[in-house]
């Protein structure tokens, strides 16, 4: 038996044995683990028998976060929904700003963008307040997209600018990797074919130290940048 799958043994004689302090602390170890490896329908269940024990803030908020992976948007902000006001009972200011982001990208991923920014909004100056640099930057890069997906690439530009010397600073070079593809694509789509080709050589590079996945299809694009620049008239911009 694998190491996990003896916590989720021992988890679940916790649930039968009526052990919620167990059940939480093991739930939580167990879930981390199956988050990262997009065990979603697993952690719900296993967020399910914990708050069977009682309300717990962390269950809710990994249930929310299954639920949204698995396509139940509904759920999701139903599972937030109740986190959201335990955290702020606590005093966990960092499980509350948690909350409002990933509150704000179900309605992002619900295409209602101006309820999205008012989440992210409230999240963001809480993240500063607990010196949460990595929540900081992830917040900063989701209210540019949406920027982005409104038509204001100039916003956008914004947030992402805001951004990248924090996920620098926290050595994040994969979603560094991600912001600057974003804009890329925003110059390339304003024209900016040089500065577009600039950020995808650094995505390029970014993408090797990391060994993204994404490294050919960001190649791909580099190249398609370059040959648009080599074809537009230096005298009058792109053709």
């Amino acid at each position: 038996m694998t190491s996990m799958a003896r916590w989720a043994e021992v988890h679940r004689l916790a649930v039968t044995g009526r052990e919620a302090q167990i059940a939480r602390d093991v739930g939580d170890r167990v879930s981390g683990v199956w988050l990262a490896t997009s065990r979603f329908s697993d952690v719900a269940r296993l967020a399910g028998l914990t708050l069977t024990l009682g309300e717990d803030a962390d269950a809710f908020y990994r249930l929310g976060w299954a639920k949204d992976a698995t396509g139940d948007p509904t759920g999701a902000l139903a599972a937030y929904g109740q986190a959201l006001p335990l955290y702020r009972a606590a005093g966990d200011r960092g499980g509350e700003a948690a909350t409002l982001s990933n509150i704000g990208e179900v309605y992002d991923g619900l295409g209602e963008r101006q309820r999205a920014l008012e989440y992210y909004g409230q999240s963001l100056p809480i993240t500063r307040e607990v010196g949460d640099r990595a929540g900081e930057a992830t917040t900063l890069n989701n209210i540019g997209l949406v920027h982005d997906g409104l038509g204001e690439p100039q916003r956008a530009l914004e947030y992402y600018g805001q951004a990248l010397p924090i996920l620098r600073e926290v050595g994040d070079r994969a979603v560094e990797a991600v912001t600057r593809y974003n804009v890329a694509m925003i110059h390339r789509a304003r024209g900016d074919l040089d500065q577009a080709v600039a950020e995808l050589e650094q995505v390029v590079e970014l993408d090797r130290q990391v060994s993204h996945p994404g490294l050919r299809s960001d190649t791909e694009m580099l190249v398609r940048v370059r040959q648009e620049l080599a074809g537009a008239d230096p005298g009058h911009g792109p053709r």
